[in-house]
């Protein structure tokens, strides 16, 4: 494996020397993202494999190229798991895409996102230097961490080499409920109070089915942790939802569990495109945030605090100005089937004020002084 890690800084040596950009790039399943991709490509995913694994210390260490199903597959084996649930968007994803795009599934709001994961990484700059950063333990940080800065650097600061991840059990009990009939401000209420209480609330999703007849609400909310706790918690979250009217149904695990996987890969019904001209918007909103002025359906989970929908490229301002007003921001997260690129040129982020700005350009300075590593994906 040595050698195949002495390729990718050879690669990139010889980048800088020749002042050719490269493009990292492992399964591909997230290319949609980002403003326009540009750049050669330097394929990640040779470099692959489980270096260590200690189940009774809840630490994994694995190459940046291997398959993030097969890590998943191997710490389900010791009924461990990735607690952040990082979306896969198709069969290809690796370890080092997963850092390098930052997102997490359904239970980031109460777990944790993946930089809250990473105890440490090893990289290769834009210098084509060896880099290790934090260790293979829970507290091994002092000074800055730079380990987590990788993740969601969209491989902007170097090629994520390696990573220790913190794993957690899977917990001993689930249930989910099923909320029909509760509308959103109701249903953000209620997320909004239990969150102030000590439920085990692991992830939460409400959506209007338009296509059923009558269109119907629905809230969705599971819960994991220890039995008892469970148990308790769907008796009283169950009385708590009936009393704003809503019928309360406890799903079936296995099924429940297609559900849940199906939301953070964004194949439910409501991420299809409903037509070629709209794109999927994602709004980060302050979680307590009640419901936004806005005329688009909207898909929202971490228990308010992200909002998808689909809107047209032309109503970025619109969007931007309800979440920024909010103390959030706006992200145009697949363009439209027709627009494109096109679309993406009303800019995928909302704009880093100047202090932002020259605290990244900074960052990419320090890691990447020649521009090696492609950078317009993040508008930088």
């Amino acid at each position: 494996m040595d050698a195949q890690r002495q390729q990718l800084i050879a690669a990139v040596r010889a980048a800088a020397a020749d002042g050719r950009t490269l493009r990292l790039r492992g399964g591909g399943t997230k290319d949609f993202w980002g403003a326009p991709l540009q750049g050669e490509v330097l394929d990640t995913r040779a470099y692959a494999g489980i270096i260590s694994y200690e189940p009774s210390e809840l630490v994994v260490t694995v190459r940046g190229g291997t398959p993030l199903a097969e890590l998943e597959a191997a710490l389900a084996e010791k009924g461990q798991c990735l607690a952040f649930e990082p979306p896969h968007f198709g069969p290809g994803a690796t370890v080092g895409g997963m850092v390098a795009a930052g997102l997490s599934g359904p239970a980031r709001a109460s777990v944790g996102a993946v930089r809250d994961f990473v105890l440490g990484a090893r990289c290769i700059n834009g210098k084509g230097e060896d880099l290790t950063f934090g260790g293979q333990v829970m507290k091994n940080v002092a000074g800055y961490d730079v380990s987590r800065l990788l993740a969601g650097s969209w491989g902007t600061l170097g090629i994520i080499t390696e990573v220790s991840l913190k794993v957690l059990p899977v917990a001993p009990a689930e249930a989910t409920l099923m909320c029909t009939g509760i509308g959103q401000k109701d249903a953000l209420d209620l997320l909004h109070r239990w969150g102030g209480q000590p439920l085990p609330l692991n992830a939460s999703a409400w959506v209007r089915d338009t296509t059923a007849q009558p269109v119907a609400d629905y809230l969705f909310v599971r819960l994991r942790g220890a039995v008892a706790a469970v148990q308790s918690a769907v008796g009283k979250m169950s009385a708590d939802a009936a009393a704003l009217g809503a019928q309360v149904h406890v799903m079936d695990n296995a099924e429940a569990s297609q559900d849940w996987r199906a939301s953070g890969e964004q194949t439910l019904q409501f991420f299809e495109p409903p037509s070629g001209e709209l794109c999927l918007w994602r709004l980060s909103v302050p979680q307590t945030e009640p419901v936004l002025d806005l005329p688009y359906p909207q898909y929202i989970e971490w228990q308010g605090a992200q909002r998808w929908l689909w809107a047209p490229a032309t109503a970025a301002a619109q969007l931007r100005e309800a979440a920024q007003g909010v103390g959030g921001h706006a992200t145009l997260f697949r363009a439209s089937l027709l627009g494109g690129a096109t679309d993406k040129a009303v800019g995928v982020s909302t704009p880093l004020d100047a202090v932002q700005q020259r605290i990244q350009r900074e960052l990419q300075k320090q890691f990447d002084p020649q521009g090696v590593f492609a950078t317009g994906r993040m508008g930088i």
